[in-house]
């Protein structure tokens, strides 16, 4: 049977599970320890060979990335990710290797930023804007602020000449502080954002049994009048209000400087071709992730027992992957798409967005609509004509940047910014 696989395939790490030195209200993965009792919070060091070994070899491209996530895996200390590089260069083969790792910064010093950009590691630092606005929800075990102490680990990644994105989480306080969060990042030095919806409901019997506070995702549908969603949850209008305006200001001052992640995607989607994002790609599957103890699921926003395809100690990675199982979670995500989404005017941008928020009836009644829709479709709606614009400019080898000077000289027919 072969070590590879038929298409590349991406797993979200997760050395260290669920652990983590703050207490995010929204966090979906701080109650993941439910799944996991034997205490044993570090992926060991047969596991960890084992899954870069498999992960290398299954790859059938010569670029391989690595993504560290948690928790927070600076818990691990930067030792435990010199041995991840250590196995990297021994399992190469001639492969390109690359690292992005997602951290709250807080435990950053000069020794891991000095790692770091020896190893040229992509930082993903969690930020959700300026002081006030952050602890809102980004706070420690003890509920204090957590503010200071990222913005000390952003200054010593940018001391140390290390690269970085931010990741801000979109939730009931920041979306109604669009502009505020956008110059804020801005003003860190953050080149590349995203923006993460924050969706979760309460958990339902099966939830419960498992010990979770989190409904998982097949948790059935609900009517679109009770929205029962903790109350910290993104609101669908204030959603496509938050993308509208940022866009409204990027498209004028920012483009070929700023790129925020999901108009990089929509422009693909305007070109014609595979986006960046799995939550708007047709089908999905290909984006996985791993515990500590190497069970494999299908996803990471479906770390449930259900979608546990197995552990890469008793079954090769590259064969978990390609389940029938797992190819039909991705093909589920398309053809159980309902009727209203199949005749909308963006599906082609949209796709229905990620099977874990499409828990709302359509209007004529069909389940399966996603959650955030309407502000999907406002913001998809508005940025219809500059888009075509850029993608105009693109395929007639054009800098995308062009389009700024047309934004502000109105001359965008249709195009109206959002006061």
């Amino acid at each position: 049977m072969s070590t590879i696989a038929k298409a590349p395939f991406h797993v979200m790490t997760k050395p260290i599970g669920p652990i983590c030195n703050l207490d995010c209200k929204y966090c979906f993965y701080l109650e993941k320890e439910a799944l996991y009792t034997d205490g044993k919070w570090r992926m060991a060091p047969d596991v960890l060979e084992n899954y870069i070994r498999q992960y290398i070899e299954a790859q059938p491209t010569q670029h391989v990335s690595f993504a560290w996530q948690g928790g927070e895996p600076t818990l691990l200390g930067v030792n435990f990710f010199r041995k991840v590089v250590e196995l990297q260069k021994q399992y190469a083969n001639g492969k390109t290797i690359e690292n992005a790792l997602q951290t709250n910064a807080t435990l950053l010093d000069d020794e891991w930023a000095g790692f770091l950009k020896e190893n040229d590691f992509l930082i993903g630092v969690s930020i959700d804007g300026p002081k006030e606005i952050h602890d809102a929800n980004r706070v420690d075990k003890k509920g204090n602020s957590t503010f200071d102490e990222v913005m000390r680990g952003i200054e010593v990644l940018q001391k140390g000449d290390v690269r970085f994105n931010t990741l801000t989480c979109l939730n009931r306080v920041t979306s109604k502080k669009p502009l505020e969060i956008y110059r804020f990042l801005k003003g860190i030095g953050s080149e590349f954002q995203q923006f993460i919806p924050i969706v979760e409901r309460r958990p339902g019997q099966q939830a419960r049994q498992w010990g979770l506070d989190l409904a998982a995702p097949e948790e059935g549908v609900v009517d679109d009048e009770k929205l029962p969603v903790f109350g910290w949850s993104v609101l669908p209008e204030d959603f496509g209000d938050f993308y509208i305006k940022i866009f409204d200001k990027w498209i004028r001052k920012d483009v070929g400087t700023i790129f925020v992640q999901l108009f990089e995607t929509a422009l693909s989607k305007w070109l014609g071709t595979p986006g960046g994002l799995c939550v708007h790609a047709e089908t999905c599957g290909d984006a996985l992730a791993v515990e500590h103890n190497g069970d494999l699921y299908s996803c990471d926003h479906f770390v449930y027992p259900q979608y546990k395809l197995g552990n890469l100690k008793d079954t090769p990675l590259v064969d978990l992957v390609s389940l029938p199982k797992q190819r039909q979670f991705g093909l589920n995500k398309r053809d159980t798409l309902p009727d209203y989404c199949k005749r909308c005017e963006v599906r082609f941008v949209c796709n229905g967005g990620c099977p874990k928020d499409r828990f709302l009836h359509t209007p004529d009644g069909q389940p399966g609509l996603h959650y955030l829709c309407k502000g999907y479709r406002k913001f998809f709606n508005h940025i219809d004509v500059p888009m075509r614009a850029m993608a105009h400019l693109n395929r007639n080898r054009r800098p995308a940047s062009e389009i700024m000077e047309l934004a502000i000289n109105k001359k965008l027919p249709g195009y109206k910014p959002m006061k």
